[in-house]
């Protein structure tokens, strides 16, 4: 069974409540659920952090516990060079999501440090873009026997 790590940044916490005409009107949680439900033959954890040091340490150990990690370090994307660091020193694939269109916003979100060290990046999707990163891991082959894990 292929692994998956989602790790989601600050202020993703408060999915469901905050600037529901950016990030919608649901809850993460709620959401996990439904991925959960949807994709059986993925092993699907969770976790997320406000804290950037927090978040290095989660995809430190979840690049060596899993096979793929879904990334969306939020504005930590476009500012954090040590969650860039963890990133590229993982074996997991990771795949980067942001919620919103990072293009369409303030200037300083067009630049994302994390994306040369993704697999594949989606942005613009809203909460769909997590459920497109599984449709893609789930069309991989099951790298879950890998002598590196």
């Amino acid at each position: 069974m292929i692994s998956v790590h989602i790790i989601n940044g600050p202020n993703l916490n408060l999915l469901g409540k905050r600037e529901v005409d950016v990030y919608g009107d649901r809850s993460f949680d709620s959401f996990l659920i439904d991925l959960q439900n949807n994709f059986p033959g993925l092993s699907i954890t969770y976790a997320q952090s406000n804290v950037e040091g927090e978040l290095v340490t989660m995809i430190q150990e979840a690049g060596y516990q899993s096979d793929f990690i879904v990334l969306n370090a939020a504005a930590y994307s476009h500012t954090s060079i040590a969650i860039a660091d963890a990133v590229a020193a993982v074996p997991a694939r990771t795949i980067g999501v942001h919620i919103s269109n990072i293009y369409q916003r303030e200037k300083e979100r067009h630049i994302d440090l994390l994306a040369k060290s993704c697999e594949a990046c989606l942005f613009g999707f809203g909460l769909e873009g997590y459920r497109l990163a599984l449709e893609f891991i789930r069309s991989q082959p099951d790298s879950s026997a890998s002598p590196d894990r």
